[in-house]
């Protein structure tokens, strides 16, 4: 019984290395994609524009409706977490795009034949999304001091802020990746990008509540994992805003999803190249 009894320890050193090894690959994955913005800096001042336009004049335009009930917040408050959840969406929506762009340039075979952990590339890959998904969150920050939007700038809140941005863009990242393993073009895959992106957006809480919509259409906005990030978002950044659900049970819906996503990607991820 002796001679057994080191087996344990070893078996719990070994688990440690490999936990630390699956993280040293999965920074490493998304170092060399963090690289590629740097590379190309372009890409972040293209993706200010969209965020721009919604609360600049979507949201100059509805804050005269009154019809819509949003409290006591103006619509312009209501809105800005919603257009910063619809930035990450849109953001990440696309990344699988990448990811087939890659594998028609050989760089997806070279990374399989490596003998890092399949969940380390996709969890690389999804860490690297929510990272360049931070630049959204800065881009609505300075939008909304320019055009006087009321927000909370505590350290507590700005934590929470970056934690439910990298987690939503990593989970929609995931997705898709997904999908891309599924279809395997770039054609197919933006055909159903753009399917996807709208009945997100739009079935969910970014824009308006929840309260205002078709009961059927308020079933659907429940099992949207974006309703979910906005609803985090709303408790954190805005000034008398709160979350409906609790900022930490919108963190636990979203971290569960992702969980789950990322378990499939790295099932379906070496499919990619047959």
């Amino acid at each position: 019984m002796t001679s057994g009894a080191p087996a344990a320890p070893r078996a719990a050193w070994a688990d440690v290395a490999a936990i630390v090894e699956f993280c040293v690959q999965s920074l490493a994955v998304a170092d060399a994609e963090l690289r590629k913005l740097v590379r190309d800096p372009t890409e972040l001042l293209t993706r200010a524009v969209q965020p721009a336009l919604w609360l600049i004049i979507f949201g100059e335009v509805f804050t005269r409706v009154k019809a819509i009930p949003t409290g006591n917040l103006s619509y312009l408050e209501f809105m800005a977490p919603g257009v910063l959840a619809q930035s990450v969406l849109f953001s990440a929506i696309f990344f699988g795009i990448a990811v087939i762009w890659e594998r028609d340039l050989g760089i997806v075979h070279k990374m399989l034949v490596s003998p890092a952990y399949r969940g380390a590339l996709v969890m690389g890959k999804a860490l690297s999304a929510g990272l360049r998904g931070l630049s959204q969150a800065v881009i609505i920050y300075v939008l909304a001091l320019v055009m006087g939007i009321r927000l909370q700038y505590s350290p507590l809140s700005l934590v929470g802020v970056v934690a439910v941005v990298m987690l939503g863009s990593a989970l929609f990242a995931t997705f898709s990746l997904i999908v891309a393993c599924l279809v395997k073009t770039r054609e197919r895959f933006m055909g159903i990008g753009q399917v996807l992106t709208m009945p997100l957006f739009f079935a969910s809480n970014a824009i308006y509540p929840l309260a205002i919509m078709p009961r059927w259409l308020q079933v659907v906005a429940r099992v949207n994992p974006l309703t979910y990030v906005v609803d985090a978002l709303r408790g954190l950044m805005v000034q008398g805003g709160h979350s409906v659900l609790g900022t930490w049970t919108d963190l636990g819906l979203q971290a569960a999803v992702f969980i789950v996503l990322l378990t499939i990607a790295a099932k379906l991820y070496p499919g990619l190249v047959r």
